[in-house]
């Protein structure tokens, strides 16, 4: 009887814990945040620095997907309309000065600026740049996982 008992125990633990975990990957699919429409004040719209495109830089991995344009202002980087990328948790706005990421391997040990979480998987968003960063030094906007250290999605940005 108690090994029943106990069979009956560790069955529900792990059926609740498989549940929980199931329903940290499945929230996001299941009830994603609604689109972002952000916009640029007149003020905000200085001098265009750099502007890019999100990329799916692993083909083969369905999940961590992104695309649409990313332009970056002398403050704001500001990523546009027809920006998405596939939903997840904990997903960050990076600023890297290393080109041409393609792994997360390139992020690791990389020094970066994060500018803050992602607000929407999908439309306009703007990301305050810190005063005093030299620009010229960045060649990269990524879409970064902190939860798992994963790359979802970079933009390569070109003068």
């Amino acid at each position: 009887m108690w090994r029943g008992i106990a069979i009956f125990l560790i069955g529900g633990v792990m059926g609740t814990g498989f549940g929980v975990a199931l329903g940290f990957f499945a929230f996001p699919y299941v009830f994603p945040p609604p689109e972002a429409a952000e916009t640029l004040r007149a003020d905000e719209q200085t001098k265009i620095v750099a502007k890019g495109n999100f990329i799916h830089a692993n083909p083969s991995d369905p999940i961590h997907f992104g695309k649409g344009g990313v332009t970056v202002y002398e403050n704001t980087v500001f990523l546009e309309k027809d920006f998405e990328v596939g939903p997840g948790p904990k997903f960050h706005v990076y600023l890297v000065p290393k080109a041409k990421i393609r792994d997360s391997s390139d992020v690791h040990g990389t020094m970066f600026v994060d500018l803050g979480r992602l607000r929407a998987f999908k439309g306009s968003q703007k990301y305050a740049i810190p005063a005093g960063l030299d620009l010229t030094k960045f060649s990269s906007v990524v879409i970064w996982c902190e939860e798992f250290s994963v790359l979802i999605s970079p933009a390569d940005l070109a003068s």
